[in-house]
């Protein structure tokens, strides 16, 4: 960073040996230790890849983990947290969205062309990040040795090497192979990189940490780096909101409760914001199963919940290949409940248009025919935070619309949510069976989503304040870190 750029706060890179190895959670534990010691913290991640997104207060969208994070230090989200946001919708081209905005749709290999000119409006949301802060804490993405793509990387080493801050290793030890990948990633990175190494931490442990202790002898001995903590499993971290649908694959992600309620969730191709599910799982009554392909809707379900999606027709498409719209069809029969959630609310309608080729080449297709609606993806994305009530049960919701698309026909005249200023949203259909709405987030709304459970199972009693226990899991997470990490030593080696 030049003497001209020379910003006046302290800053901390966190990268992983790997995805998923818990980077965005040491990030929101970090934010939220240090803002309790009355620092001004920030998060910041200069390029995400995910499709579980936020609304910004700023009218913009950022990924899900820089939105908790910013929770966790205590400060209002915006657009700069995260400037560079991919959304995948196949599996080599993404939407890229850049300061909380769409640019266009790029292939895997047509996004390298971009990063150059991409890295100095990253470094300008950096700048602006820490504007009013004391400490910044990045987070990388993937590994910090994917050498494959370290020219003009603007994620990991290339965006740390460009702000000039110092990096911190994050190793899972839970996936096995955790001494090889912290040794191995120092092996991978040139001599300048390695020189940005302050340490790492071990994440996920189970078990005697002591029988760790020669490993932690071994680790320095090839790299030198010091031990900044190991991070025993936090079983409440399953609590807190996933960054991506790699999450779902992991068995302490699981859903299935054992509740009395059940609901089964498709697992669509380009599953996107499933974080809407979390308040429901949360439910000590309610089964929230995830349906994977190839894999029937269960037969005895309450509830079939179609939900977000990145690529509605491609995913309409994945949902009839599975045969699901078969699964569906039969429990509406049974006398089962219908939801969908933005993208799944559109697949509910008479038909899906994209004249414009926004999600690809032009293409429609017939929906499920559920609710007498029909939708044609155009124009620009809606990004909104709203509030009103449920038109069933006039329980307030709240919640954030993130889609492009509009939706109409004569199913919109019963709507299952009035906005404020009396605005419709969504459709229920005449017997009340299927419901469709673009709002993320309206389960997180306690009332409102015991009033949904009380329709299901009746005298059932609510056991959760959704929003109280993220803060105790973003509490919890951050004792945890104290009692295990060396905050000092970090605190010291941010500069």
């Amino acid at each position: 960073m030049s003497s001209n750029n020379k910003r006046h706060f302290r800053a901390l890179m966190v990268q992983g040996t790997g995805s998923d190895v818990g980077k965005s959670l040491v990030v929101a534990g970090l934010c939220r230790v240090f803002a309790r010691r009355g620092l001004a913290v920030r998060p910041f991640k200069p390029q995400n890849m995910s499709n579980n997104a936020a609304v910004t207060q700023d009218g913009g969208e950022i990924g899900r983990a820089q939105a908790l994070q910013a929770r966790a230090a205590g400060v209002p989200s915006n657009v700069h947290m995260n400037p560079v946001l991919l959304k995948p919708t196949t599996d080599i081209g993404a939407q890229v969205v850049v300061q909380g905005k769409v640019e266009g749709n790029v292939k895997a290999r047509e996004y390298h062309a971009w990063k150059p000119r991409l890295l100095p409006r990253v470094m300008e949301s950096f700048q602006i990040v820490g504007q009013d802060a004391d400490l910044v804490i990045a987070e990388g993405a993937g590994s910090a040795a994917e050498v494959n793509l370290r020219k003009a990387d603007i994620a990991n080493m290339g965006f740390a090497e460009a702000a000039d801050i110092p990096v911190l290793l994050v190793g899972d030890i839970d996936r096995g192979g955790v001494i090889a990948s912290l040794v191995g990633t120092y092996a991978l990175l040139n001599d300048a990189e390695k020189s940005r190494l302050v340490g790492y931490l071990i994440n996920r442990f189970r078990g005697d940490p002591t029988l760790f202790e020669p490993a932690i002898s071994l680790i320095g001995t090839w790299t030198g780096l010091q031990c900044f903590g190991v991070l025993p499993h936090l079983p409440e971290a399953a609590w807190l909101p996933k960054e991506d649908s790699m999450a779902l694959d992991r068995a302490d992600c699981s859903r299935e409760t054992g509740g009395a309620i059940k609901i089964a969730v498709p697992r669509l191709a380009r599953i996107a914001n499933f974080d809407d599910l979390d308040p429901l799982a949360a439910e000590p009554d309610v089964t929230v199963e995830i349906i994977e392909p190839g894999a029937a809707l269960p037969g005895d379900v309450d509830v079939v919940l179609i939900p977000g999606s990145k690529a509605t027709l491609a995913d309409l498409g994945f949902l009839r290949g599975q045969g699901w719209d078969i699964d569906i069809a039969a429990h509406r029969r049974r006398g089962g409940l219908v939801v969908g959630l933005c993208g799944g609310f559109q697949m509910l309608g008479g038909r899906v248009e994209d004249p414009d080729g926004i999600e690809g080449a032009p293409a429609s297709a017939d929906g499920l025919g559920l609710l007498d609606v029909d939708t044609v993806l155009e124009g620009a994305k809606i990004l909104r935070e709203v509030s009103g009530r449920e038109t069933v049960s006039e329980e307030a919701v709240g919640g954030y619309e993130m889609h492009m698309g509009r939706t109409i026909g004569p199913g919109m005249a019963r709507p299952w949510i009035t906005l404020e200023g009396d605005r419709p949203e969504g459709a229920v259909s005449a017997d009340g069976a299927v419901m469709g709405s673009y709002l993320h987030g309206i389960f997180a709304g306690d009332g409102f989503r015991q009033a949904f459970l009380a329709r299901l199972r009746a005298g059932r009693i609510g056991a959760v304040a959704y929003e109280v226990r993220i803060e105790s899991a973003l509490d919890r997470l951050a004792d945890h870190m104290g009692e295990h990490c060396d905050l000092d030593g970090l605190l010291a080696a941010a500069r």
